[in-house]
């Protein structure tokens, strides 16, 4: 879920089985459905109470094909799961990737790599950066793959060229 949320690890977990607070954790009444005006849905969650925002933010995600769907995911989880804990997810997530092989992930990892699939999508630089919830773009340090991110507006097509220049370049006056 945090990753097609782009959220942190920890805006999703708890520290301890018996930290959960519903003033500052996701309870079943901060999850609710939207959909827009072309009837596209995206599941909101709305994180009570953040360090950055005393108030709340909202994070989502629109569902998946396959097994990685975040809804399913969602829904499994409120079936009647405990709170997860942050390390318990990480030592799970941990496991998974060197049963497969994989380096264990790092810190921001999960925001970071959301960041960077959404980019692989076309996805504009400036709507990742505000589903990211990044306040800078200090997201652009972390990410590998750039000529892969930059590929599609380098082409000869004068339409995502001129997309590229709308993000790059500063307004005429």
């Amino acid at each position: 879920m945090a990753f097609y949320a782009t959220a942190h690890t920890g805006e999703l977990t708890t520290k301890t089985s018996r930290s959960f607070s519903p003033l500052s954790h996701i309870k079943p009444t901060d999850v609710r459905v939207d959909q827009d005006r072309q009837g596209n849905k995206i599941t909101n969650l709305h994180l009570p109470k953040l360090k950055s925002a005393p108030n709340g933010e909202d994070i989502n995600w629109a569902r998946q094909e396959g097994l990685y769907d975040p809804h399913a995911a969602l829904e499994n989880h409120m079936s009647g799961h405990q709170p997860l804990t942050k390390s318990k997810f990480l030592s799970t997530l941990t496991s998974a990737l060197k049963a497969a092989g994989k380096p264990p992930l790092q810190g921001h990892s999960i925001h970071i790599g959301s960041t960077l699939e959404y980019l692989l999508r076309n996805i504009p630089f400036d709507v990742v950066k505000v589903k990211g919830r990044w306040g800078s773009d200090a997201f652009l340090v972390y990410l590998r793959h750039h000529a892969q991110i930059l590929a599609p507006y380098m082409q000869a097509q004068p339409s995502l060229h001129e997309s590229f220049l709308r993000l790059t370049l500063p307004p005429v006056r």
